[in-house]
């Protein structure tokens, strides 16, 4: 059983002001959130993580409350790969690890590239590497993934996420992890993030900085580097049952590595480490150990 109480901390980084869920002391393990979701989605892996001797801390990623939303709209891997660097720049953390899920594990992938030096431990669920995410793209997951151009439409899809108190997001939930039987209470902290107009504009865009950071030429450097091979140690975990990212998307994973990287398959669907929570909390500690 669980014994460290989760905290509450403000951090700067990046030029940005975070709120962050943190609980235990030692070595920094990062855990950050994706969309449609918050840092309490880790609110169950936070004190396991304590209990085994790490500092867990889940910040509320750019532009989610009580996270500052940027004046600039800036949501690019690369920029999210900058602001774990500096969260981990804030905690006074040289050398840290990392879980990431959905776009969290976006963030991850950015940091491990920019800064191959600084990240010891890689983990990352229910999304490939970039490289590996458009060589498999196919007519299966471009359906899937319908709600990324969707989300190109500013005025109308921030009215749709907003409408009969955050619907979408419980059908994005259930689409994306249909084995999963989430309550009210599962749901209530994304809801009460993405009724708040300035972080719902923001959640949505993440998915409009997308075409920028894969076609312009003033990214090309960035490109570059989060196309490349990471030498970062790297346990990779996708969802056999998953709506939102199919786990055929994932083949290939490991030669987006220089060093050692494991894929792992759990029988559950996007939001694994809600719905089988032992399972996955074993598979961190096992790797970060």
């Amino acid at each position: 059983m669980a014994t460290h109480d989760i905290q509450t901390l403000r951090l700067s980084g990046n030029g940005l002001r975070f709120t962050a869920r943190a609980c235990g002391e030692g070595p920094l393990v990062l855990c950050l959130h994706g969309f449609p979701d918050s840092a309490h989605t880790y609110d169950e892996l936070l004190p396991r993580l304590a209990d085994a001797g790490y500092r867990a801390v889940a910040p509320f990623m750019r532009g989610y409350a009580p996270t500052q939303v940027p004046a600039r709209g800036d949501y690019s891997p690369a920029t999210l790969g900058r602001d774990v660097l500096g969260l981990a720049d804030a905690l006074r953390a040289r050398r840290f690890r990392l879980i990431g899920h959905d776009w969290g594990a976006a963030a991850a992938y950015a940091a491990a590239a920019f800064a191959p030096d600084r990240v010891e431990r890689l983990m990352a669920a229910g999304l490939p590497p970039l490289r590996r995410f458009l060589l498999n793209m196919n007519p299966a997951q471009i359906r899937r993934s319908w709600y990324i151009g969707f989300f190109q439409l500013p005025w109308l899809s921030e009215a749709r996420l907003a409408r009969d108190d955050c619907a979408l997001v419980e059908r994005l939930w259930r689409d994306w992890s249909p084995g999963w039987h989430f309550d009210a209470d599962d749901i209530a902290p994304v809801k009460a993030i993405l009724s708040h107009a300035p972080s719902r504009r923001a959640a949505l865009r993440y998915y409009r900085s997308l075409p920028a950071a894969i076609l312009s030429p003033r990214r090309r450097q960035d490109r570059r580097r989060a196309l490349g091979r990471m030498e970062t140690p790297a346990l990779v975990v996708s969802g056999t049952a998953d709506g939102c990212i199919g786990s055929e998307m994932f083949a290939g994973t490991e030669d987006c590595f220089t060093g050692d990287c494991r894929l792992v398959y759990l029988d559950a669907g996007h939001f694994m480490h809600r719905e089988v929570p032992a399972q996955f909390t074993r598979l961190a500690l096992d790797f970060l150990a």
